[in-house]
């Protein structure tokens, strides 16, 4: 079998009153990520219901991809974007970082 994938769930603690903001915010970085080396997938998942926590689905081609994003483009991607350079209000009010190997995976069947 060959080398799979690894994925990363950041789970951020978005209240009600943020959702629209946190929304809006990952839109308007929209291309941060797609060019970088190694990055497969990315998406942000809505909870429908019985919890505040939004999910941040990213996949890559490696743990070192993953990490090299991180020490250098995920910097600028996070970046205050108001025009006077300060740092906005957070609409997340917590976040845990999830790591996993893909063991498998399934494609839709062709025909």
């Amino acid at each position: 079998m060959g080398l799979m994938s690894i994925v990363k769930i950041n789970v951020l603690t978005v209240p009600e009153e943020q959702r629209e903001t946190l929304e809006k915010r990952f839109a308007s970085r929209a291309g941060a990520v797609e060019g970088s080396d190694g990055f497969e997938w990315f998406e942000l998942l809505r909870p429908v219901e019985g919890t505040d926590s939004y999910l941040v689905y990213t996949r890559w081609r490696s743990e070192e991809d993953f990490q090299a994003w991180m020490a250098g483009p995920m910097q600028s991607a996070h970046r205050p974007a108001s025009p006077g350079g300060e740092q906005p209000k957070p609409a997340a009010s917590g976040s845990t970082l999830w790591s996993f190997e893909v063991v498998q995976q399934a494609a839709p069947k062709q025909g």
